[in-house]
């Protein structure tokens, strides 16, 4: 393959380039992607002795101590009924590490006693039934790699004016993991559903008690009691020791420190689905129950926070999701929208999962506004600022999906910005 010079390769306005330029033989040479310097060899210090002893658990590079959760705040009166977020902008891949998943709650984290808590099965089955966290590691588990999003997330942009904070400040509430745990329709099925029932109250273990009905639909469809993320038992942060998780479907719903599942025959319309978690319109009606999360992207490098140095070539990269499938598309633009160049998107593309896109871009050193539009498998676009906006009502929070745009400047410094 002979080698291509970047001028040949724009796609877009603004020098957006390829997607297919990362894959090609001479990357580096041809497009000035990489930015190696010949240098001679010399033993560093670090290579001089031997190194630290090993430990019952690992821990970070002591060099990566400022990638910690951004912006946790607790409400007035209260150490931990609030968020922390995920610091998006300095991870890659798409998996979240667990001390890096976002968190939400209602009331703190409860101390439970694994050999006490219980899980209970009641109302409208044949047999109520009780499990003890031993006898839910016998049944049959599965396990998946999908996203949970806070449908608080991004609330941030729903403000008259552009927030001066960083990617992950604003859109930190969604994360990736491998979820493992009990598929709960099996044991549903060995509870005996009666036929009257269409839906289950699912409620926590934690001083809140937070809870929130389900369609009986989906919790047969994929619904879990997770036991394990990444690999290890829930951290109490997320639930241990077990949560409901409902792939793709808003956060508040996925009941950490799971307790009761009682089986009815109409929701609950509990105060976590009413009085929050609803979508108000322009007109005084509100929307409950809005259950996959739409589909959206954002831009995590470059992004405030993430200087940029001197004008040349570099990597655009982001993340993607839907609440109801795969992502099949993503579009970069440099030009404020103007014109738009398909990112390339990593191998792994899961259903209800976080998926990672990248593009090259040569930027001129001008300023520059940067965005990215994701399209899932069904067809649905991300949508404009203005189009999430349209029919809400001025106090609604929930659910912002609206496309991300990035200003930079001759400086190469990064601002969030409304386009």
């Amino acid at each position: 393959m002979q080698d291509s010079k970047p001028g040949e390769d724009y796609v877009a306005g603004n020098g957006l380039l390829d997607r297919r330029l990362f894959l090609r033989a001479g990357v580096g040479a041809s497009a000035g992607l990489l930015c190696a310097h010949a240098v001679g060899q010399e033993r560093e210090p670090w290579t001089r002795h031997p190194g630290a002893p090993m430990a019952d658990s690992g821990a970070p590079a002591k060099h990566t101590a400022h990638i910690k959760r951004l912006g946790i705040s607790s409400q007035a009166g209260t150490t931990g009924t609030g968020v922390s977020r995920t610091p998006l902008e300095h991870l890659d891949g798409i998996i979240t590490p667990s001390r890096l998943h976002f968190e939400r709650h209602h009331s703190g984290i409860p101390d439970i006693d694994p050999a006490r808590h219980r899980l209970y099965i009641t109302g409208l089955v044949k047999r109520p039934l009780s499990f003890s966290l031993e006898s839910l590691l016998r049944y049959p588990a599965v396990s998946r790699i999908q996203f949970l999003e806070c449908s608080g997330n991004s609330g941030g942009m729903l403000a008259p004016e552009p927030r001066d904070a960083s990617c992950g400040e604003l859109h930190g509430l969604v994360s990736a993991s491998e979820w493992g745990g009990v598929p709960l329709s099996v044991l549903l099925e060995e509870a005996g559903v009666s036929k009257n029932a269409s839906w289950v109250v699912a409620d926590g273990a934690d001083a809140a008690m937070m809870s929130r009905s389900v369609p009986l639909r989906k919790i047969m469809d994929d619904a879990i009691v997770a036991l394990y993320q990444n690999g290890e038992p829930l951290r109490p942060g997320n639930g241990y020791p077990m949560r409901l998780f409902l792939p793709g479907w808003e956060g508040n719903m996925c009941v950490k420190w799971l307790r009761n599942v009682q089986v009815t025959a109409a929701p609950a319309m509990t105060k976590d689905e009413t009085s929050r978690y609803s979508d108000l319109a322009d007109n005084g009606r509100a929307t409950l129950f809005s259950y996959p999360m739409g589909v959206k992207s954002l831009i995590t490098s470059p992004s405030p926070g993430l200087a940029m140095g001197p004008a040349g070539i570099y990597q655009v990269k982001g993340l993607a999701w839907s609440g109801s499938g795969r992502i099949r598309r993503v579009e970069v633009s440099a030009d404020g929208g103007k014109s738009w160049a398909d990112a390339a998107l990593d191998d792994s593309v899961l259903p209800m999962n976080l998926t990672r896109f990248r593009s090259a871009w040569h930027w001129n050193g001008e300023p520059a506004v940067i965005l990215s539009r994701a399209t899932d498998e069904h067809g649905e676009v991300q949508p404009t600022r203005e189009q999430v906006l349209a029919g809400r009502a001025s106090n609604s929070f929930y659910h912002y999906n609206g496309i991300q745009a990035w200003a930079i400047d001759r400086q190469g410094w990064v601002r969030n910005v409304y386009a």
